[in-house]
């Protein structure tokens, strides 16, 4: 009789178990090279590895493949360094004739492909610097990332609120108006005699954020880094740039975990995602190379900088300036280097002490 238990204990095993191990061997390459190889092979320049990083909205709505989200990161292997450069979507790109968050899909309009490399090739260029690789994902697949290993823990430096968080799919949404009501309001808000979220509160919902240790589900982690409206200092865009580097990170080391890599069945829904969620330009025969950087860089040093147009109340300079909206700018609130349309020479000098030196300053020009 316990011999017999014991062969049905075995059959319902291998019939749960099946499945994982078919996956397994699937993702066995990856698993091979991970033991056996040592050496870290990747493109890269003066020891830096630069990969570019693109968030997109996702889904069908208008403008689903705009990148909402463009972050440098140039990974420093012998001093432990990681340098990441938040670059506004607003920045306008004139040899694109539209904001740098249009390149992707641009690339995409001329070539099934051609997003991730126009999207290299602009950034490259205002910051001069090589791009070896781009990742790009969408904010559904990041949601996804976030619950495959469990949440991430993160430390909240300010507590703050932002009553201006797009809800997504109800960008159009008529909130009960009537076409007159809706065209009246939008006026309103183009000039700033009306609050959006109060005109169209159907579309937007209010984020609240207390200060201190806070766990986060891929939702909340993506309500977290995408808040673009919170009322004091985490409005701007610096406070969000440091918000997106603690959630990298903390990505980063919960991937990187014990608890992760001790859990096939994580491992495996992790590899799922990514698959489904992620476009990159890195080979498979490299993705070793990276979960093994990843792990040798664990405890780097994360800098984290963004091109923006200061504060000029507090005396604080930025690179970019807002001009007046014009018609070489289609009629768009734009953003444009401070020396002169279209001269980046002071963002890529900025850029380049960033990652030699780290820490630079901003001369003031008011």
């Amino acid at each position: 009789m316990q011999k017999k238990i014991f062969f049905v204990a075995i059959a319902i095993f291998l019939i749960i178990f099946g499945k994982i191990f078919l996956d397994v061997i699937k993702f066995s390459p990856v698993i091979f090279q991970l033991l056996f190889k040592h050496d870290i092979a990747l493109k890269q320049v003066n020891q830096n590895i630069n990969i570019l990083l693109l968030g997109v909205g996702g889904g069908t709505h208008e403008g689903f493949d705009l990148t909402d989200t463009i972050i440098f990161a140039s990974l420093d292997q012998s001093r432990n360094k990681v340098t990441l450069v938040s670059i506004p979507r607003d920045l306008w790109v004139p040899d694109l004739n539209a904001k740098i968050n249009a390149a992707y899909h641009q690339g995409e309009v001329k070539k099934k492909g051609g997003g991730l490399v126009l999207s290299k090739a602009v950034a490259g260029n205002i910051l001069n610097q090589p791009i070896d690789y781009a990742v790009k994902i969408d904010f559904d697949g990041f949601v996804k990332v976030v619950d495959a290993i469990g949440g991430v823990e993160i430390m909240v430096d300010n507590t703050f609120d932002d009553n201006e968080y797009p809800i997504s799919g109800k960008e159009n949404e008529n909130c009960g108006l009537s076409d007159l009501e809706i065209a009246s309001l939008s006026a309103q808000v183009a000039t700033g005699s009306a609050n959006v979220s109060q005109s169209f509160p159907c579309r937007y919902k209010h984020l609240h954020f207390e200060a201190g240790k806070n766990y986060m589900d891929g939702k909340t982690a993506l309500e977290f880094v995408r808040s673009r409206h919170a009322i004091g200092e985490e409005g701007t865009d610096f406070a969000r740039s440091k918000r997106q580097g603690k959630v990298i990170k903390a990505v980063k080391d919960k991937v990187l975990s014990v608890q992760t890599f001790l859990n096939p069945q994580k491992i495996l829904s992790l590899y799922g995602t990514l698959k489904e969620s992620i476009e990159t330009d890195i080979k498979s025969d490299e993705y070793d190379d990276f979960i093994r950087l990843g792990e040798k860089m664990r405890n780097a040093n994360i800098q984290s900088s963004v091109l923006d147009y200061g504060n000029e109340e507090k005396k604080i300079p930025g690179l970019l300036i807002n001009p007046i909206m014009d018609e070489k700018y289609q009629n768009q609130w734009v953003l444009i280097p401070r020396i002169g349309d279209n001269d980046f020479s002071e963002i890529k000098s900025y850029i380049d002490c960033e990652i030699t030196k780290g820490s630079c300053t901003i001369p003031a020009k008011w």
